[in-house]
C-alpha cells in the first residue's frame, strides 16, 4: 500500500497539462497515436536524440518532479521501451558491415533508457530500475514500489510506464492477429463484435511515498495471474477483494482493460458478474488504444475520477445507483493470458 501525491500521462487523449477527457481523439491506421507536447522541460540538444518511448517518459516524468522534492529512487516499466532503436541499431550493424555506427541508436536500444534518462537529468543517483514482464510490467512495478517503500517508509519514489507503438511491434504483433483487421472508430470499438483491438501508447508517471499527507489516492493492493481459465481469474478476483477490500466497505467501480477484442470478453463479463449490477463499470482503452502497461493510464484515470468525482458518459458501460466513488477496481487482461488487479481508493 502507497500514497500517490502527484500524476501525469502523455496519451492519444488530451491527459497532458489541460486535461479534457470529454473530447475523444480517434484512430488512425488502426493506432491510437500519442499527443505529445512541446516538452519545455527537456533541453532541445538533449530532446531531438531521444526516441520516441524515451520523450514521452522523460517528458511525463518531468511534468511530476518540476514543483516536487526529488525522490529517493526511480521505478519504470515497460515492454516495448527501446526496441524501436534496438532494431535500428542491428540494421546498422548489417547496413554498415560492422563499421562507424551511431551511438545514439545503441544508447537508447535497452528499455532502462527512460529511467536512465530521467536519472541524468535530474541528477538522482537512488534506487533506479526498469520492470519487463509483458503485459504485467506495470504490476511489477508497483510491487516493487510496496516493497522498497515497506524498507524505507520515510522515502518517495518517481513510478510510471511507458510503451510506444514502435514500427517493428506493430508488425510482429499485427502477423499474430493481436490488431483488428477491419477499420473501427475508437467510439465505436466495444460494438465492433471481432477478433482484435486497437494499437495504443502512452506514457504516466506517479510520485509515491509512504505518507497520507497531501496524496491524491492510495494504492491499497495489486495482485496478478497467469492463466487463461475464466474460473480461475474470477476466484482470483474473489479472493483479491477479500484481502484488500475492507469489510464494511463496496467497490463503486469496475474500470474494464476491455478492449474491443471478442475473444476476450467473457474474462470481463464474468468478472462484472462477481462484481453484481450494484457496481458502476467503466472502460477506457477507447482511449488509449491496448499496450502492455495500458493499467498506468487506468491508474492516472483512478486518481482523477477520484479527486473530480465525474466519469465522461463515453467510458460508462453500466451506471449503478450512487454518484460518489471511494474504492475503484481495476482489472486487466492482456492477450488472454496475463490478468491484474489493482484496488485504488480516495484518501480524504
Amino acid at each position: 500500500m502507497f500514497y500517490i501525491h502527484q500524476t501525469s500521462c502523455i496519451s492519444p487523449q488530451q491527459t497532458f497539462t489541460e486535461i479534457n477527457l470529454e473530447t475523444i481523439h480517434d484512430q488512425a491506421d488502426q493506432r491510437l497515436l500519442a499527443i505529445e507536447p512541446k516538452y519545455d522541460g527537456i533541453p532541445p540538444g538533449v530532446l531531438r536524440r531521444m526516441g520516441k518511448a524515451v520523450r514521452m517518459g522523460v517528458g511525463a516524468a518531468m511534468q511530476v518532479l518540476q514543483n516536487s522534492i526529488a525522490p529517493d529512487g526511480i521505478i519504470m516499466a515497460t515492454a516495448n521501451g527501446g526496441k524501436e532503436d534496438c532494431v535500428k541499431f542491428l540494421n546498422q550493424i548489417v547496413e554498415y558491415d560492422e563499421g562507424l555506427l551511431t551511438p545514439i541508436n545503441f544508447v537508447q536500444s535497452t528499455p532502462n533508457a527512460v529511467a536512465a534518462q530521467i536519472g541524468l537529468l535530474t541528477g538522482n543517483h537512488g534506487y533506479n530500475i526498469t520492470h519487463l514482464h509483458l503485459g504485467l510490467s506495470f504490476e511489477f512495478a508497483v510491487m516493487d514500489a510496496e516493497m522498497t517503500l515497506a524498507e524505507n517508509p520515510a522515502n518517495s519514489y518517481l513510478l510510471g510506464a511507458v510503451d510506444d507503438i514502435s514500427v517493428y511491434n506493430y508488425i510482429f504483433d499485427d502477423k499474430a492477429d493481436l490488431y483488428k483487421k477491419e477499420s473501427v472508430s475508437t467510439k465505436l470499438l466495444y460494438e465492433s463484435n471481432s477478433p482484435g483491438c486497437i494499437a495504443g501508447e502512452a506514457a504516466a508517471m506517479f510520485l509515491i511515498s509512504g505518507n497520507k499527507t497531501g496524496s491524491l489516492a492510495k494504492l491499497v493492493g495489486v495482485d496478478t495471474l497467469h492463466h487463461d481459465d475464466p474460473i480461475v481469474v474470477t476466484e482470483k478476483l474473489q479472493s483479491f477483494i477479500a484481502q484488500y477490500l475492507p469489510a464494511d466497505e463496496v467497490i463503486d467501480l469496475l474500470l474494464s482493460g476491455e478492449n474491443g477484442d471478442n475473444r476476450l470478453l467473457h474474462f470481463y463479463s464474468d468478472c462484472e458478474s462477481v462484481l453484481g449490477e450494484n457496481v458502476t463499470v467503466a472502460r477506457f482503452k477507447h482511449m488509449s488504444g491496448d499496450y502492455p502497461t495500458a493499467t498506468a493510464m487506468g491508474l492516472w484515470l483512478c486518481c482523477h475520477i477520484l479527486q473530480n468525482q465525474n466519469i465522461p458518459a463515453h467510458m460508462l458501460k453500466r451506471k449503478a445507483a450512487g454518484s460518489s466513488f471511494k474504492n475503484i477496481l481495476i482489472y486487466n487482461n492482456y492477450k488472454g493470458m496475463q490478468h491484474s488487479f489493482m484496488l485504488v481508493s480516495i484518501t480524504s
